[in-house]
């Protein structure tokens, strides 16, 4: 079977298209291990579909983590890393996000133990969780000026 069968055969990738078809963005296989693209827009409409899906039940968010692809636009990439315990299967969920104003949906409603990760992805990328619970620096001193995971960031700080 060719990757791309598999794709489109699988279980994840069926019930995201038919839940909501203009959300998935793309869809990749590496190694086994699935990574679906969704709109930035939609990041908690289907965080909470993949969650409370009987059949699919992504119930556990690992980590919630952030690339910076400057200078392309759109510049980052969240990523959201779940697992199903009914499928023993890991997930890659991206979802992209602009330079301008880079935010995203917080999914802390679905999972609460995205607290945490979302406030480090803002802390160290700069990108805001809307409808966060409590959205400030977790690592870095409150006065702390900028956002060091960015790739523009100084590697000397800001004199």
């Amino acid at each position: 079977m060719t990757i791309r069968a598999e794709l489109e055969s699988n279980l994840i990738i069926r019930k995201l298209a038919a839940f909501d078809p203009a959300s998935v963005v793309g869809a990749e296989l590496f190694r086994d291990e699935l990574t679906i693209e969704v709109q930035g827009g939609a990041i908690r409409r289907v965080a909470e579909f993949l969650c409370q899906d009987e059949e699919l039940q992504f119930r556990y968010l690992a980590d919630v983590t952030a690339v910076d692809r400057h200078p392309v636009e759109p510049r980052f990439e969240v990523n959201y890393h779940l697992y199903s315990l009914l499928l023993r299967q890991w997930l890659r969920v991206k979802a992209r996000v602009g330079s301008e104003t880079p935010t995203l949906e917080s999914v802390t409603p679905v999972w609460p133990g995205a607290n945490w990760h979302e406030r480090e992805t803002f802390d160290l990328f700069g990108i805001r969780f809307a409808g966060h619970p409590d959205l400030r620096r977790i690592l870095m001193p409150e006065d702390w000026q900028g956002h060091p995971l960015r790739r523009d960031y100084p590697t000397e700080g800001f004199r």
